[in-house]
């Protein structure tokens, strides 16, 4: 199996001149390589330039400019017309469906963040050893970086790659490694129900509190955004100004994260099947739509867009798809399934005699059959019928 570890770099003032230089010439690369491909789409009867073309003149481009582009790693550089190639193959993959095109763009310096190593060995070098503080790796045209190893690398290295966060250096590597011992089967089941109020309540009645960390941040999210929207465009004090507020995005998307991988961990650690809803999340987000006046022409009618928008905000706070995507990625590994359900009336379906009616659920937390009377927690009704349906439909699958 691959996988990736993601380690923190100490470039010296040098090293990292050298490391924002070598974004900026691969920037350059692939801003020229794309308006190649649209000058030739353009004026050459429609045109496609491929991979492999553009490929080939790298060669002749290293000797005309031997400073900014001959210093670097060719596999890099290759790297990077790939990354433009696998953009457009996107952009037409989706013409074809029918679904919103979005053409490739040209990249700003500070837009441009990455660059991929595709091979160890071939224009950079990892040289560690388990938790050795002297971990290093070699970078043509940079030297050897200091890397701060906080886990040990299991498995074969594949590649490697330069990554800017901010003011912050990352090395990403992935490796190749043997499918790990899957832990001791536990026996048990478990149906979660995903919400605002509760981030998690699993079909056992556990209750994971939603940890807001988006609402908790908003104050000083607010303070440095008007911070920033009163500074001179392209002056020293917006770009510090700039750098505070991608400052306080990465500390809240990184609580995320952590949130979500301890759930997960937890979660795949204690139970050997894990249903959850199959929640269409960018439906769920989507703004309303707008209500004409039929009497009045260009008015129109009240759409509770206000309301939806702060619901929007709560949902993109909890960040489902995040964990969701760990989830699946954790039982992989360790050999658990996890099971993803039709959401519908999971909250509305009564678990003892099986009705469906709205009025199931008087309050956001109350669940009270009108034909049986059965009360119970909302959330915790809703994960016991995400279970139901995700055994029933694990036993309908074939062999």
């Amino acid at each position: 199996m691959i996988r990736a570890y993601k380690f923190l770099m100490y470039p010296t003032v040098r090293q990292a001149q050298a490391l924002s230089e070598m974004l900026r010439d691969h920037c350059s690369l692939y801003n020229g390589a794309l308006q190649e491909r649209r000058d030739a789409y353009r004026h050459s009867s429609k045109t496609s330039i491929k991979y492999g073309q553009q490929s080939a003149q790298l060669k002749e481009i290293r000797a005309f400019d031997p400073e900014r582009q001959g210093r670097w790693s060719f596999s890099s550089q290759q790297a990077t017309l790939r990354r433009l190639d696998k953009a457009f193959a996107a952009f037409f993959r989706r013409v074809k469906a029918g679904e919103a095109p979005g053409y490739p763009r040209f990249r700003g310096v500070s837009r441009f963040d990455t660059v991929e190593f595709p091979k160890d060995g071939d224009g950079c070098r990892w040289d560690s050893t388990p938790h050795d503080p002297q971990t290093r790796v070699r970078l043509q045209g940079v030297g050897h970086v200091k890397v701060k190893q906080h886990r040990p690398v299991v498995g074969k290295v594949k590649t490697v790659s330069v990554k800017r966060e901010g003011k912050r250096w990352h090395v990403v590597i992935t490796v190749d490694q043997p499918q790990p011992e899957p832990p001791a089967p536990t026996g048990a089941v478990v149906g979660i129900d995903l919400g605002i109020a509760s981030f998690l309540t699993t079909s056992d009645g556990v209750h994971i509190a939603n940890p807001r960390h988006g609402r908790k941040a908003a104050r000083k999210l607010e303070a440095a955004q008007q911070a920033l929207a009163r500074c001179k465009r392209r002056s020293k004090r917006r770009r510090k100004a700039a750098e505070r507020v991608a400052t306080l995005h990465r500390k809240v998307r990184r609580q995320r994260l952590d949130h979500a991988h301890k759930t997960a961990l937890d979660l795949v650690r204690t139970h050997d099947v894990i249903a959850h809803e199959d929640l269409k999340i960018c439906n769920m987000s989507k703004a309303p739509a707008a209500r004409p006046d039929p009497d009045q022409a260009g008015v129109f009618l009240p759409n509770g867009a206000a309301a939806k928008a702060g619901l929007n905000r709560s949902i993109a706070d909890t960040g489902w798809g995040v964990f969701l995507t760990i989830l699946h990625a954790k039982a992989e590994g360790a050999g658990r399934e996890v099971i993803a359900v039709d959401p519908r009336n999971t909250s509305r379906q009564c678990p003892p005699c099986g009705h469906i009616a709205k009025e199931n659920r008087p309050t956001q937390e109350k669940f009270h059959c009108v034909a049986c009377g059965h009360t119970a927690h909302a959330d915790v009704v809703g994960a016991s019928n995400v279970l139901r349906a995700g055994l029933a439909r694990r036993q309908a699958q074939p062999a």
